[in-house]
């Protein structure tokens, strides 16, 4: 998850909302993401989005089911749905997203065998996207 953060970061650097993720699979990271949406002027430009191109394209294959991906906040629907056609293997977050996270519509968006863990740093993870949108106001 401090991999993550970094991502996150580096959002926030770039007047992104900070959130970063990181796929990690067989023990190594195989990609890297954060919120890219201002920058290439996409709405589906998110961290889990960039992580999850990025992963597939480094496996060569559509599949994730061997991996893991963690993130910084909870996933979106969009991206819940993304993740379950990758058949990721495993999801770690951190802060819950109470407005806009999947598991608010349908916590069903994720694959079945999708294991998911929840909490992870979620405190600096939600302090670094409270302290963004702090800012902007």
């Amino acid at each position: 998850m401090q991999e993550a953060l970094r991502e996150a970061r580096a959002a926030g650097a770039e007047d992104e909302v900070p959130i970063g993720a990181v796929v990690v699979c067989r023990g190594r990271i195989i990609a890297r993401g954060h919120n890219m949406t201002e920058r290439l002027h996409d709405p589906t430009a998110h961290a889990e989005m960039i992580a999850l191109t990025a992963a597939t394209e480094a496996l060569g294959g559509k599949y994730l089911d061997a991996c893991t991906l963690y993130v910084t906040v909870e996933p979106c629907p969009m991206c819940a749905a993304a993740l379950c056609w990758a058949q990721l293997g495993r999801l770690v977050y951190g802060a819950p997203d109470p407005r806009r996270g999947y598991s608010l519509f349908s916590p069903s968006l994720l694959h079945p065998r999708t294991e998911t863990v929840s909490g992870v740093l979620a405190d600096e993870c939600a302090a670094l996207v409270k302290d963004y949108f702090k800012s902007k106001r």
